[in-house]
């Protein structure tokens, strides 16, 4: 039974992610004209690396989740937690976006 509710969760909580990472490109493409003044993200920092790793991270899981068909539920339960994460991390930059643009 703990299988199937860690991979019921990991199945939603990935295309929850999918939509708004969908979201987020259709919010910059319309509001393009008030992220102009922000400027570019140098990719020489350092503090890059983590939302790196989390993203490889991600995709791992991700691709081994998908290739044992969600049936190990410690491989589930960390996509769980690394996408709880990327969505963190998500809301922590449209939050600073959002506040510098208004």
């Amino acid at each position: 039974m703990m299988k199937m509710n860690s991979a019921l969760i990991a199945k939603l909580l990935v295309r929850v992610f999918f939509l708004l990472i969908i979201l987020a490109f259709a919010a910059a493409i319309h509001y393009q004209d008030n992220l102009k003044h922000l400027g570019s993200i140098r990719l020489d920092q350092w503090p890059l690396i983590f939302p790196i790793l989390l993203i490889l991270g991600f995709i791992t899981l991700l691709v081994l989740c998908t290739i044992k068909k969600y049936r190990e539920a410690d491989l589930n339960w960390l996509l769980i937690v690394n996408t709880v994460m990327l969505m963190i991390y998500g809301m922590a930059i449209f939050m600073r976006i959002a506040q510098s643009v208004v």
